[in-house]
C-alpha cells in the first residue's frame, strides 16, 4: 500500500447516497451516514433486520430488487457503497461508478475504495474519525474504545466503530 489516506470531513447533509446491499455491513454504514444527514437509497432484493429498522424509521428508502447500471444515472448521486455478498457484482458496481466519476467504496475489496469508513467517536459537534487506511480494523476499534474512555464514555454521545 502507498501513502495513508488523508482524512476529509464533509458536510454530507442531503447528499444522495446509494447503498447496494442490505446486510449487516450495509446497515451499519447506512446508520452512520444517516446520523450525518445523508439521503440514503438502498437497492437489494432482501436484507437484514437492522436495515428493515432503518427503513421503518424513515432513514433509508429501500428498493427491493437487483441493481441496474442505469440506477447510477440520477443527477444528484454523490456516493455509492458496494456492500453485497457478491464480489463480482461489487467490482462491476465500482467500474460503473468510475466511468461516471462517482466516489465508491467496495466492502469486499479495499483496493477498490475511493474512501474508507472510519471508526467514529461523536459527542455533539465533536467528531473524531480513526482509520488505518483500510487495514488493521482491530487497531482502529481499540483506538476508538480508548478515545471513548478518555472522553468519559457514558455521556449522550453516539459512537460507531469501523467496518
Amino acid at each position: 500500500m502507498g501513502a495513508p489516506y488523508f482524512p476529509f470531513f464533509f458536510d454530507i447533509r442531503d447528499w444522495a447516497v446509494l447503498i447496494v446491499g442490505a446486510g449487516n455491513v450495509a446497515a451499519r454504514r447506512a446508520a452512520a451516514l444517516a446520523e450525518f444527514g445523508a439521503r440514503l437509497t438502498v437497492i437489494a432484493p432482501e436484507g437484514c433486520p437492522q436495515m428493515e429498522a432503518l427503513e421503518q424509521a424513515g432513514q433509508v428508502r429501500w428498493l427491493r430488487r437487483r441493481i441496474q447500471e442505469t440506477d447510477l444515472d440520477t443527477g444528484d448521486l454523490r456516493l455509492v457503497l458496494a456492500a453485497t455478498d457478491d464480489p463480482e457484482l461489487n467490482r462491476a458496481l465500482v467500474s460503473w461508478c468510475r466511468r461516471r466519476k462517482l466516489l465508491s467504496n467496495n466492502c469486499s475489496d479495499r483496493s477498490q475504495c475511493d474512501f474508507y469508513f472510519p471508526g467514529i467517536v461523536r459527542d455533539g459537534d465533536l467528531v473524531i474519525g480513526v482509520t488505518a487506511s483500510g487495514e488493521g480494523h482491530g487497531a482502529v476499534k481499540e483506538t476508538v474504545r480508548e478515545i471513548r474512555r478518555m472522553m468519559g464514555e457514558g455521556k449522550t454521545s453516539k459512537n460507531r466503530t469501523a467496518d
